[in-house]
């Protein structure tokens, strides 16, 4: 009896191995082509100024036409990977960014904002600048550690631009402030991954990792002074900057070596009572047109401070009990649902001949950071809606709930192009277009001690994740490690801290802060002035892996 194939069938009829030397039998001629969906990308955003939406649309359609004509992925197999991003994209990124951003504009439309300027500028003794670091540094370190997946730069990017700052610097301050930390993201999973998927100890990993990112986390502070108000930023705040990032450095390099889970959320804090001390007992010198004013008359007492502060210390407080509570943890990651990918699990072999694990979706609901911003969001909505301070903040429970359908209105672009992009990652991925570039550095013997950190650079730079880049490249850097006479260690520390710097560029990111700040189309002028900075962070953990790996640092690394 002739079985008719299902529709399934049909579309991945086949299985597929991806090759990293698919093109002409060459890692090189491989890695250039493989790289053309991101150049075209990055060229039409920044040069030809496409709108963010085309240009994603544009660089998958053609990612998806070098996968099937170069990389030899069957078309189906193509399609069904850019649906498995794009589902990706939506749960649970877009879920956490939607959550975020409704956060912050009930915030915004309950008119509490103006309380909570009055709040920065109480700590930041009135200088914008001293705020706005706290904010982006210390503020956004602590919800990295806690929730990660675009919620603190979606976050960060809201409470700056309440402090008044223009959009475009706000996203690039929360962008710059955020990377760091990325490594060492919600609860780790990052290094988590790459020291398991590594064959290495995730405990030694994050160690060595610890010791390297305490490094530059001691420069990033001077460095968002100077993306806030140039030189003369520096000049006038440069105490307050070494004091927050000596501390955030601290807890890196210490942390890490006992409890790397929560090195970010301990160094965040750290350097969150450090800055709060010392402001207390020093002032910084502020220009008139740094200085933020509150209406001395209409000073909010204790009770609107409280309210002003609570959707921000209320997803922290509940983000931290979900992740940091064992067993309630254990219990809401019990709730996730495996997926394998209809038409892909199975048909997508690794190079051992066994179905790819990333090829699994993993359904997030009560674990995912998402469901207990939107859990804040409700709290908030209800807390508004019935106290108004006196009769000052006037609204309702309803008006507050009809925020959130706005918001996702407002957001529909941006969601649409979170969705491409993902979809992107996922067919250069899955097809050996992303792999074919690792392994074309990787091939570079020695010289790989320098290059290494850019695999997770670029590999977060496509995925918009550092997870992601582990899952891709902790293998192939175990194993150059082993052909080079390296430490893996190093090389898997690099990997990850490299993913952390190439987030900066990564569209997805972008994408997310020009939702948060209501900015469509403004991805490549973001683009343009955080990559110098993602650039020169990279190169300076180039050299510090380099001089690890050689020894020449052999007396402070563990």
């Amino acid at each position: 009896m002739h079985v008719s194939p299902t529709p399934l069938s049909v579309l991945a009829p086949l299985s597929f191995t991806p090759s990293t030397t698919a093109v002409g039998g060459n890692v090189f001629i491989s890695a250039i082509v493989g790289l053309l969906p991101l150049i075209v990308f990055f060229v039409l955003m920044g040069v030809f100024k496409v709108k963010t939406h085309w240009c994603s649309l544009i660089a998958l359609v053609l990612s998806i036409f070098i996968a099937v004509a170069a990389f030899h992925m069957p078309v189906g197999m193509s399609l069904l990977s850019a649906t498995q991003g794009a589902t990706m994209g939506l749960m649970p990124i877009v879920y956490i960014i939607v959550a975020a951003v409704w956060l912050y504009n009930l915030t915004e439309t309950s008119g509490r904002a103006e309380d909570l300027k009055s709040v920065f500028d109480l700590i930041g003794k009135g200088d914008q600048r001293a705020q706005a670091l706290i904010v982006a540094w210390c503020f956004s370190g602590l919800l990295e550690g806690l929730a990660g997946f675009g919620a603190p730069v979606a976050i960060t990017c809201a409470m700056l631009l309440s402090l008044g700052m223009p959009k475009i610097k706000a996203a690039v301050v929360a962008m710059v402030g955020n990377g760091i930390n990325v490594g060492f993201g919600a609860m780790a999973i990052p290094v988590t991954t790459a020291g398991r998927l590594g064959g290495e100890d995730p405990v030694a990993v994050a160690a060595v990792m610890g010791h390297m990112t305490a490094i530059i986390a001691i420069a990033v502070p001077l460095v968002l002074l100077f993306v806030i108000d140039g030189m003369r930023g520096v000049k006038q705040l440069w105490p307050l900057a070494l004091a927050g990032g000596a501390a955030m450095a601290a807890g890196h390099f210490f942390v890490s070596q006992f409890s790397y889970e929560l090195t970010a959320v301990s160094a965040a804090l750290f350097s969150l009572i450090v800055c709060t001390l010392f402001l207390a007992v020093w002032t910084p010198r502020t220009p008139e047109d740094a200085r933020t004013s509150v209406n001395e008359t209409d000073r909010p007492d204790a009770g609107r401070i409280s309210l002003a502060l609570l959707p921000y210390v209320l997803v922290v407080v509940i983000i931290a009990t979900t992740k940091l509570v064992r067993p309630l943890s254990a219990f809401l990651s019990s709730t996730d649902v495996k997926i394998p990918w209809p038409g892909i699990y199975g048909n997508l072999l690794t190079p051992a001949g066994e179905p790819a694990s990333s090829a699994i979706y993993t359904l997030q609901t009560l674990s995912n950071p998402g469901t207990w911003i939107f859990v804040t969001g409700l709290v908030v909505a209800v807390v508004y809606g019935r106290l108004s301070s006196g009769g000052r903040f006037q609204t309702s429970v309803s008006q507050m709930l009809m925020v959130l359908p706005r918001t996702i209105h407002n957001l529909r672009l941006s969601i649409l192009t979170i969705a491409l992009v993902m979809s992107l990652a996922y067919v250069m991925n899955f097809s050996g277009q992303t792999t074919a570039v690792g392994a074309a550095l990787a091939s570079t013997g020695a010289a790989f001690a320098f290059i290494s950190p850019t695999l997770g650079w670029l590999g977060t730079a496509v995925a918009g994740s550092a997870t992601s880049a582990g899952a891709l490249f902790a293998n192939l850097q175990a194993t150059a490690a082993a052909g080079a006479h390296l430490d893996p260690q190093v090389l898997l520390a690099a990997n990850t801290a490299g993913g952390g710097l190439g987030k900066l560029v990564s569209p997805q990111n972008l994408a997310v802060a020009t939702s948060a700040l209501d900015a469509p189309d403004q991805d490549a002028e973001i683009l343009k002035k955080v990559a110098p900075y993602s650039i020169v962070f990279l190169l300076v953990l180039c050299t510090i892996t380099l001089l690890a790996s050689t020894g020449v640092l052999g007396f402070y690394m563990p």
